[in-house]
């Protein structure tokens, strides 16, 4: 289990520098993810994924619900309200569920796309003032090893909190 600290740092320097201590303290590149203004030049930093940036799970998840649940209404009412010449059986109310559901995946998550995460809302204003987010997924065990490191290493960085839990992907 990881779980996900959040560190806003001043700038593109103090970063990359964050980043190399904890490359030393054993922790993979790919569970350090950078969040800075736009047009910021990153350079050898790993940059948070769409995934990451944006709504995307927390909307696929709503349109899949919502769009099971239309489904499921659709289904209901063209057994209740058959349509001359078409029988709707257990089979189609299925498919007729399972098309409203991947149909609201599909709708919802290109909304999500262009929605900014918002579980990092909190820190927009700092990245807007040219701040970089630093989240690094590290194992329930290093928290405070990891968290004592950068304090003791980078006084400039300030803690922004953890995560409880950090998605199976990405």
């Amino acid at each position: 289990m990881r779980r996900r600290l959040y560190w806003l740092l001043p700038d593109v320097e103090s970063a990359r520098r964050t980043v190399d201590d904890l490359l030393l303290a054993r922790i993979e590149d790919r569970h350090m993810h950078v969040l800075a203004r736009r047009g910021t030049d990153l350079k050898s930093l790993h940059e948070a994924s769409v995934l990451q940036k944006t709504d995307v799970r927390h909307a696929a998840g709503r349109g899949l619900f919502l769009g099971a649940l239309i489904g499921a209404l659709a289904a209901w009412l063209m057994a209740q309200f058959p349509l001359e010449g078409l029988e709707i059986r257990q089979g189609g109310i299925l498919l007729i569920i399972a098309f409203g559901a991947l149909f609201g995946v599909f709708a919802s998550t290109l909304v999500g796309s262009s929605v900014p995460n918002s579980k990092l809302r909190r820190f927009a204003d700092e990245i807007d003032k040219g701040q970089i987010l630093l989240m690094i997924d590290v194992p329930a065990q290093r928290v405070e090893e990891i968290q004592e490191l950068l304090e003791r290493r980078h006084p400039e960085a300030s803690n922004r909190g953890i995560e409880p839990t950090v998605p199976a992907f990405p």
